[in-house]
């Protein structure tokens, strides 16, 4: 099996908000009737309007969703039919072969299918530092920053996806794309983000070692990050 990440920007003259319902509904479907499997869907919906100073931007116009799903294979012969749901249900769409590592599963809140996941899904689609080569930027990712990431954040879910390439001409050249979920009160209160509620002292080391952690691989001037609301079909398989 093989996992495939994939942005999707709304038809031209659609809202937001009104795209986000309209995949919902329609798009995991559409997907698993053409072989989509462990279907899950982020979008950006008034769930998550809070947390709209969190966004970070490269792509302009953003991202608008994103879903991600397994396949047999990923290999264009026998993509045909996912590739038209996809430019069916998009203005445009990009899409990447990846690597899925779990650090963190979400046992706390347990998804329903088809319903938005509690918290919400802050979605990074990130590029390496270009002064690093690739196997310099993924050790201190997973060997350094991935323990720190843990330590400092108040994050329930937490999933690592490697880029291994991508799978439409047009896709930005990221290098992974990564999420976690967190609480509501993470949205606006940063103490809730970095683990210190009542704590400034907490707080600050936390957001220093984060911060000098990030710095450590990531080109901030080539990173989109997305708040979302999450929605998990697996349980339709």
């Amino acid at each position: 099996m093989e996992k495939l990440i994939c942005a999707l920007w709304a038809p031209e003259g659609e809202t937001r908000a009104a795209y986000g319902a309209y995949l919902v509904e329609h798009l995991p479907g559409a997907l698993a009737a053409a072989g989509g499997l462990g279907i899950r869907l982020n979008i950006r919906d008034a769930r998550v309007e809070p947390a709209t100073a969190l966004v970070q931007q490269w792509q302009a116009p953003q991202q608008d969703a994103i879903v991600q799903f397994w396949l047999p294979s990923a290999n264009a012969r026998f993509r045909g039919a996912i590739d038209a749901v996809l430019a069916a249900h998009s203005g445009r769409f990009a899409a990447w072969l990846v690597a899925e590592s779990t650090i963190i599963a979400n046992s706390a809140y347990p998804p329903e299918a088809g319903r938005a996941c509690a918290g919400w899904s802050q979605a990074s689609f990130i590029s390496f530092r270009p002064d690093m080569d690739r196997a310099e930027a993924i050790a201190h990712w997973h060997g350094h920053h991935t323990r720190v990431a843990i330590e400092t954040q108040a994050n329930f879910e937490y999933v690592q996806n490697i880029i291994v390439r991508p799978l439409t001409p047009d896709a930005p050249a990221y290098d992974a794309f990564v999420e976690e979920c967190f609480s509501d009160a993470a949205m606006t209160d940063p103490h809730a983000f970095f683990d210190a509620v009542g704590n400034e002292a907490k707080f600050a080391q936390n957001l220093s070692a984060m911060m000098e952690s990030c710095a450590g691989f990531i080109d901030f001037s080539r990173i989109d990050v997305i708040p979302t609301s999450q929605f998990d079909f697996a349980g339709r398989d």
